[in-house]
């Protein structure tokens, strides 16, 4: 297996399973925030603030497409999927697994919507964005992992396990 790529809503546990999967195969990790972040040089949210969506998914089109790696656990944002590019990208360097995690779950877990530097239209609600994002989840996942209710060590376990089954695991 080359590398693990975590997709899913933010809130999903991309960020902290993907260090705990990292640890656990030996692998390198790389948040693709990130990497926004330090090649934009200013926070995430900061960029939607001042210069929109668009230029948001444009910057983490550009950041994801510059990531190349072998052996490592990527974590990228959960707006990864809008961009062609982007996911076509991630599809390349390896297994796409997909965080599902419910809505419900969601908002009890998110409760920094307006500081996280989530991808959102304006007056976009997390249900929004949510049903919008979940069929693209669905269409660009090798692999769905279901999070609900679990914890972050179950959630490392059920991706081993899953990607063991599809023949993809150490």
């Amino acid at each position: 297996m080359d590398n693990i790529i975590l997709i899913g809503m933010p809130g999903s546990g991309k960020s902290t399973v993907g260090v705990l999967l990292a640890k656990t195969l030996g692998y390198g990790f790389i948040d693709t925030d990130l990497t926004i972040q330090q090649r934009e040089g200013a926070l995430l949210q900061e960029i939607l603030d001042k210069r929109g969506l668009e230029a948001f998914l444009d910057a983490e089109e550009a950041a994801i497409c510059s990531v190349t790696c072998t052996g490592t656990v990527i974590a990228p944002g959960g707006s990864a999927v809008c961009r062609e590019g982007a996911i076509g990208h991630l599809k390349q360097l390896g297994t796409v697994v997909y965080l599902r995690v419910s809505l419900e779950e969601l908002k009890g877990r998110l409760n920094n919507m307006s500081t996280r530097g989530i991808a959102l239209s304006p007056g976009q609600t997390l249900a929004d964005l949510y049903n919008y994002r979940a069929p693209l989840y669905d269409k660009y996942a090798d692999i769905t992992v279901d999070a609900d209710g679990q914890t972050l060590e179950e959630t490392v376990a059920a991706v081993l396990r899953a990607l063991i089954a599809r023949g993809d695991g150490q």
